[in-house]
């Protein structure tokens, strides 16, 4: 089928694309500016010119592509984040999650595209009693329950999620990315402040984080093109793991030093309140609705296996 796909060459966009050509789809990149387009070229892709935050340009390069589903991958999100300045790293990125997300729906629905999939995140749930495992329906996390440095990207979240799910569109709300080009991989931001004993566990390290490894959530992004219904979807690994759990794991993976230990207090002076929180009281989320509606199963079951030999280093599958 027609794919027009926003964000082609991001995290996840980079994998993306050659898993909807291998599967032998019709793949038009949607691309800001020349780099972007030549990188889009080299993957056997065709390539319209747009900025989602220029609405009558966007209008012009969906209507160019003519797709049938419209597939929204677009962040904008700096290799390295300061979590004492989420507002600051996050603007636009929060942007394009609110005021982008609606120009290419709008778009995508004045073209005729029968589907709408877009990227959200299977860690902005409301906080629930401890030992929680968020499924689909629980309430998104809300502007009172949000710190302050997180109260605007979570708006942006839910406007994100309320636009393409009012027009019957799929929301897939990834965990945490890891492998090659990710945070999480030796040679990225997460991976080379853990080999340096930048990262401690915080407290006991109770927050809980669900992860994905990049080529998975690829493939449950495929797999939503034509199975599901409109909804939203975690697309997560089957182990919710604490952070006093993966943490010294992605070290061993790395052949870095045991991670450090830190107490809160000391911890919010170099990470603020968001940085501890997601560290101490993060929730992690089931897949089994993914599984059940789309036919998905992650190749990478537990981030256990994936640290292993993942990673983005030798090992790595292609």
């Amino acid at each position: 089928m027609k794919v027009l796909l926003a964000g082609a060459t991001g995290v996840i966009g980079r994998r993306l694309v050659p898993q909807l050509l291998g599967a032998g789809h019709d793949v038009t990149a949607m691309v800001r500016s020349e780099d972007a387009a030549r990188a889009a070229q080299g993957t056997g892709a065709r390539h319209v010119r747009a900025d989602a935050l220029d609405a009558q340009g966007t209008m012009r390069a969906i209507a160019q592509a003519a797709p049938e589903v419209l597939v929204h991958q677009l962040t904008s999100i700096p290799a390295r984040i300061d979590p004492r300045r989420l507002e600051r790293d996050f603007a636009v990125n929060d942007r394009l999650r609110g005021e982008g997300t609606r120009n290419l729906v709008a778009a995508a629905q004045e073209c005729g595209a029968r589907r709408v999939i877009a990227q959200s995140v299977a860690f902005a749930y409301a906080p629930g009693p401890p030992g929680t495992v968020h499924r689909e329906s629980d309430p998104l996390i809300s502007d009172e329950q949000a710190s302050k440095s997180f109260r605007r990207s979570a708006r942006a979240l839910r406007e994100l999620e309320s636009a393409v799910l009012g027009v019957g569109g799929v929301v897939l709300r990834y965990g945490y990315f890891y492998g090659p080009g990710s945070a999480i991989a030796r040679n990225g931001s997460m991976g080379e402040d853990v080999a340096r004993r930048r990262v401690p566990v915080v407290g006991r390290g109770t927050g809980v984080w669900s992860f994905i490894h990049i080529d998975d959530a690829a493939a449950a992004t495929v797999a939503a093109l034509d199975r599901g219904r409109a909804g939203a979807y975690n697309v997560v690994d089957d182990e919710p793991a604490r952070v006093s759990e993966w943490l010294p794991a992605f070290a061993a993976a790395l052949g870095a030093p045991k991670p450090l230990r830190a107490p809160a207090l000391l911890a919010r002076l170099a990470a603020g309140s968001y940085g501890v929180a997601v560290m101490t009281s993060a929730q992690g989320a089931s897949n089994e609705l993914a599984k059940a509606e789309l036919g998905w199963a992650p190749a990478y079951s537990s981030w256990r296996e994936g640290f292993r030999s993942a990673l983005g280093f030798a090992g790595e599958r292609s």
